[in-house]
């Protein structure tokens, strides 16, 4: 239910990658949270660093939320980059199976198939 690739990259060049390869496949960034800056500044202390893109593409967007508006609750999709044992990380998790698991509609699991196969494609590029 996971995906997550390693890369050689620093986490600001992984990220700025990651932002790059997500406008390369007609996505679009909401948000970024730098989760290392929000914990330590509501005073835990947490050392690693992890930033987390709330990604969307707007017509798949709306396909989803035509089909059923209640999921509204899993949009945007996530992919975060954060280091973990001295290595950069890319992953996120998979759109379909998250989605299959609140939904039997087959009109939602063609769309999540299609965003899973670029949000795939997306960090294997921000990664490579």
């Amino acid at each position: 239910m996971k995906y997550i690739v390693n890369s050689n990259k620093n986490i600001e060049q992984a990220a700025a990658d990651l932002e790059a390869a997500v406008a390369n496949h007609s996505f679009g960034v909401l948000h970024i949270h730098d989760l290392k800056a929000t914990m330590n500044k509501k005073g835990v202390p947490f050392e690693p660093e992890c930033r987390i893109f709330e990604v969307c593409n707007p017509k798949k967007a709306f396909a989803v939320l035509s089909e059923d508006m209640a999921m509204n609750m899993a949009l945007p999709c996530r992919i975060s980059v954060w280091e973990e044992d001295g290595n950069t990380k890319i992953g996120m998790i998979q759109p379909k199976p998250m989605l299959e698991m609140f939904s039997s509609s087959e009109k939602l699991s063609q769309v999540a198939d299609e965003v899973q196969t670029t949000l795939t494609a997306i960090i294997d590029e921000a990664a490579a």
